[in-house]
């Protein structure tokens, strides 16, 4: 494994083969995806600290979702990746539409875990409030917010680890870069879901709250070929919440995408 600096990103390059680009969520690092990376042995696997979140520093212009995109392609040209299967969570899923609606040819597949357009008016307030929070030293009271709405109960009562992983990442994040990417995501708006071509696969587990099955399965309505698949007690913290079974579900379409290629 390789650690790569580009810019304002720090990101982590392992193995060989068919190349996946993995886009965390609002307040997420690399590291959520650390669970799938056994099940994608056998690919190149490029885990990307947004601008701002985890390792990466906070960049000097406003977070903008654009800006995010370009530093998630400035690192894959930097790992020699022209083309890839990107993943993204939640905020991430918006990050990875907009690079497949953008650079087609990039897009080998999507999957999007806890997926979204765009975040609705009444989101679009609670970031607002959210940023304040996290200025005014209020990094653990939204963390433990997250924790005890964001995660299933099923999750939080048998996966406590699961749970812990979720609010270490979130304290963990500076509160300044954190504010600004609450504000990045809360101007978010949609893609032409028409410009993506590229096969999708949108999982979201049926006890989200953040994102519910239907915000995930209207954005499949819009996007050619899409299908949507639901997780059972599972909330919005797939990859963790429940690791094996979002690993199955994202190696099948990665085995389906790269036959057809």
């Amino acid at each position: 494994m390789t650690t790569l600096t580009v810019g304002t990103v720090v990101a982590e390059v392992a193995g060989e083969g068919p190349a996946v680009v993995m886009i965390h969520g609002l307040g997420g690092t690399s590291n959520m995806f650390h669970p799938q990376m056994a099940a994608l042995a056998g690919h190149r696997v490029l885990r990307v600290d947004l601008p701002g979140s985890g390792r990466s520093p906070k960049p000097h212009e406003p977070l903008t979702i654009d800006l995010m995109a370009a530093a998630v392609m400035r690192a894959a040209d930097a790992a020699g990746i022209a083309r890839a299967h990107i993943v993204g969570h939640s905020m991430g899923t918006i990050v990875a539409q907009k690079i497949a609606a953008d650079r087609p040819a990039f897009a080998a597949s999507l999957v999007l875990f806890g997926a979204l357009a765009e975040p609705a008016d009444a989101t679009r307030e609670g970031l607002a409030k959210r940023a304040a929070l996290a200025r005014s030293g209020g990094m653990s009271d939204i963390a433990d917010t997250i924790v005890a709405n964001a995660i299933s109960a099923h999750t939080r009562e048998n996966s406590p680890a699961a749970a812990a992983f979720v609010r270490e990442s979130i304290t963990r994040q500076d509160p300044e870069a954190y504010a600004r990417t609450c504000e990045a995501l809360a101007k978010a708006t949609a893609v032409d879901a028409r410009r993506i071509s590229a096969p999708t696969l949108l999982i979201t587990g049926d006890a989200d709250t953040v994102n519910p099955p239907g915000v995930a399965q209207a954005l499949a309505d819009k996007i050619k070929g899409a299908v949507f698949s639901a997780m059972d007690r599972c909330g919005h913290w797939a990859t963790v919440e429940n690791p094996r079974e979002s690993s199955r579900k994202l190696v099948d379409l990665l085995r389906e995408a790269d036959r057809r290629s």
